[in-house]
């Protein structure tokens, strides 16, 4: 056994399966839109929404930093949706903040990108 094998192995749960990216950001997804969802429809959550509101917009600025670095390896469109996206993600969050919007638009966007990991393979 290698020292990369070692590594990837030492810290791992015995017999979990490695995460490859896609998978990684699919999961990221799944749980900050399920804290969208069972946090969106009650006011009396609106604490809870608050956080989901919070991770939802560190991980779009954390993709939207990716896609900027000019060696990301992504299609300059598809790129260039990305960052678009969380722009929207950034203000339409403000304005659930505000309760001048709902949360619905966020969790539809989140649903999508999950649908196009899921795809190409993002769930292993």
């Amino acid at each position: 056994m290698n020292a990369f094998q070692l590594a990837k192995t030492a810290y791992a749960k015995p017999g979990a399966p490695t995460r490859t990216a896609r998978a990684t950001e699919y999961a990221l997804f799944a749980e900050i839109t399920r804290k969208l969802k069972s946090s969106a429809t009650d006011p009396r959550h609106f604490p809870e929404l608050a956080g989901a509101l919070h991770e939802n917009r560190r991980l779009w600025t954390i993709l939207a930093t990716d896609v900027a670095d000019p060696e990301n390896g992504l299609p300059k469109a598809l790129r260039a949706q990305i960052f678009y996206l969380a722009e929207f993600t950034a203000q339409h969050s403000a304005r659930v903040l505000a309760g001048t919007a709902n949360a619905e638009p966020l969790i539809d966007i989140n649903t999508a990108i999950m649908r196009g990991l899921r795809q190409q393979g993002g769930t292993q």
